[in-house]
């Protein structure tokens, strides 16, 4: 595992490991910015599902690896699919966020009965052996790893489909049977400036705070409206102290991105007079009454925002409420569970798509999986 350090310590991206702070450089726990629920189990352990009663196919998943390392797996089912979940459960640094991620993947499994789950906890440092063992105990496509450190390591030996659940580094070796799967803000942060525009705006106002993913977020907004519009997004840095230079320039603009944590976009929200459209991503849903952000447009998972999709109904939610940023990456596990199922079955070459609850997932380039994500009005349900 990489080594922390005191400003990734007390930084934000998607999770929060514990309720005192532990975090990783990875975004899937950096982007979140409210703490994790205080597992009832000890780190590693799955969360409780609202779906509690045995099926066959929770039978056939092992919880929890032996504190040895040894693989968790039960005697493969004829005929039966066999998905390896690679995750690092035991880890100090990751194993709770692993075990929200593997409890996703077991609610589906136990929907679906479609798949034998061989449960295995690897880390950077083990990851290529027990990779390498569960294939040759009869894994047909593997989810998992988790941290890019582990995924780089990996990449060269991978013979088998296997989502990763994080974005690749340029750097790790290319390999044909190594997919993507993730929950990566530029990834949000450009499909908003795309509804920006085909919202009509045509002069908007980007505001972006100082810590680093807000950063992210701001170039690759910017990045993607210039793509997109053939112009620069006019963008201005915010300061809590002296908010009336972005409040005079927000009255010159048409609308507000927001590439800011919630406080931030709450506190220039309340600022801004009631006719200034506004935009944010999904890192400003973070559940709860937010009155301050009442009107905000922005874009989330099907999981919270489209109750009626058959996926979400289909699908139980954890028994005892995470938060909502810990939360996607529980959705983060049914859809890895789906697409793993469709890989399995799938003609090399195949175009892979599904109708998840993280989102329209598409095969795209560089075998990552792209994200479309529906849009909503903070404060409300109401989907445009």
């Amino acid at each position: 595992m990489q080594r922390l350090t005191p400003l990734l310590l007390v930084g934000v991206l998607l999770t929060w490991l514990t309720p005192v702070g532990a975090q990783t450089p990875d975004y899937i726990i950096q982007s979140n910015g409210a703490p994790m629920r205080a597992l009832v189990q000890p780190p590693g352990q799955t969360p409780r599902l609202a779906t509690p009663t045995p099926t066959p196919a929770a039978a056939a998943v092992k919880a929890d690896a032996p504190a040895s390392g040894a693989l968790a797996a039960k005697p493969s089912t004829r005929g039966k699919i066999r998905i390896g979940v690679i995750l690092p459960t035991e880890s100090s640094a990751l194993g709770e966020a692993a075990a929200v991620v593997r409890s996703g993947v077991e609610a589906a499994a136990q929907v679906e009965q479609s798949a034998e789950l061989y449960s295995v906890d690897a880390t950077g440092d083990n990851v290529v052996e027990r990779y390498r063992a569960a294939v040759a105990d009869g894994v047909n496509v593997v989810i998992g790893p988790l941290s890019r450190e582990s995924i780089a390591k990996l990449a060269p030996s991978v013979t088998v489909p296997t989502i990763a659940l994080n974005s690749i580094d340029r750097q790790a070796a290319a390999n044909p049977k190594l997919y993507s799967l993730s929950l990566i803000v530029e990834g949000e942060a450009r499909q908003l400036a795309r509804l920006m525009r085909d919202d009509g705006r045509a002069n908007p106002l980007l505001v972006v705070g100082g810590d680093a993913l807000s950063q992210r977020l701001g170039k690759a907004f910017a990045d993607e409206w210039r793509a997109v519009t053939g112009k620069p997004a006019r963008q201005m840095a915010f300061d809590a102290n002296d908010m009336t230079p972005l409040l005079q320039a927000a009255g010159e603009a048409d609308a507000v991105a927001l590439a800011l944590d919630v406080a931030q976009a709450a506190k220039l929200k309340s600022a801004l007079t009631p006719d200034v459209p506004v935009y944010g991503t999904s890192q400003l849903n973070v559940g709860g009454v937010q009155p301050e952000l009442a009107g905000v447009r922005f874009i989330d998972m099907p999981w919270f925002l489209m109750p009626a999709h058959p996926a979400v109904q289909r699908y139980p939610h954890p028994a005892v409420p995470l938060t909502r940023q810990t939360e996607r990456l529980y959705a983060l596990g049914i859809d890895a569970y789906r697409l793993a199922v469709q890989l399995a079955v799938s003609r090399p070459g195949a175009a892979v798509r599904l109708d998840g609850v993280t989102g329209d997932l598409k095969l795209g380039r560089d075998r990552a999986f792209e994200r479309q994500l529906p849009a909503g009005v903070m404060g409300g349900n109401a989907l445009q």
